[in-house]
């Protein structure tokens, strides 16, 4: 008899999509970036931003948590471009020991800093600025709150400055990202509101928001949502999330519908 024919060997995983080894494969090219403001030159924002850098004594120290890198609507850049280089310096990390950055030691040591973080140790600026007459060094945490909470509490040389916050009596005009109450503010605003603060100069605030404004105006113009703050959509019943499981973050939606500052 003849013999039987041999059993068709098994097929190996991923035969199916052998034809699309062989596809050419198209190469995703980014986007030219303006070199002032960090856009899109098709989005470019630079016709908002003052023409010159603006002049200030206080000099600040950006914080700035990693995943804010990678971040495609931070407002960092936006700020870098409104000040003089010598004025701002942007760090970025989550840990920040004395021997790794000893320029940031010296500075968390300088009498005359100052570091931007809401709490019951903080005080308002307003009545600090008033003792501060002579050139400041502010450092600001940019990240998530939970990010900069992290940030704040694990590195010891944050202890050091005199702690400040702002008054809570400003919304936020960055609707296009949520935030956890309604009178938390991006790292643009709250440097805006600091410097405006500190150089005794309320023009400041409004030339550096103006391009946050139009970055927003633009989104909203081109399919973006008002994000409404975490808080608000707790109180009027429009949070469409999962509560979470987890206890603590369970207390905090609780503390933020009952209007306990946390």
């Amino acid at each position: 008899p003849p013999a039987p024919a041999p059993a068709p060997a098994p097929a190996e995983e991923g035969d199916g999509c052998a034809g699309l080894w062989e596809l050419p494969v198209e190469r995703c090219e980014r986007r030219p970036e303006c070199g002032r403001c960090s856009r899109p030159q098709k989005v470019c924002l630079c016709p908002f931003l003052p023409i010159h850098p603006l002049k200030v004594s206080t000099c600040l120290y950006i914080i700035q948590h990693p995943a804010e890198e990678s971040r495609v609507l931070r407002t960092v850049p936006l700020l870098a471009a409104c000040l003089p280089p010598d004025k701002y310096k942007i760090l970025v990390g989550r840990r920040f020991s004395e021997d790794r950055y000893p320029e940031l030691a010296t500075v968390c040591r300088n009498p005359n800093a100052l570091i931007l973080y809401p709490g019951a140790e903080a005080t308002n600026l307003e009545e600090v600025a008033v003792m501060y007459s002579s050139p400041s060094v502010m450092i600001i945490i940019d990240g998530t709150w939970s990010q900069a909470k992290d940030i704040f509490y694990k590195n010891s040389l944050f202890r050091l400055p005199k702690q400040v916050q702002l008054k809570p009596n400003i919304s936020s005009q960055y609707v296009i990202r949520t935030q956890p109450t309604n009178t938390c503010l991006s790292t643009l605003e709250c440097a805006a509101v600091a410097l405006s603060i500190m150089e005794k100069n309320k023009s400041i605030q409004e030339t550096i928001l103006r391009p946050l404004q139009a970055l927003c105006s633009f989104q909203l113009q081109h399919g973006a949502q008002i994000h409404h703050s975490k808080e608000h959509l707790l109180k009027n019943g429009l949070y469409d999330k999962p509560m979470p499981k987890n206890k603590r973050k369970l207390r905090r939606m609780e503390l933020l519908v009952n209007n306990v500052k946390i």
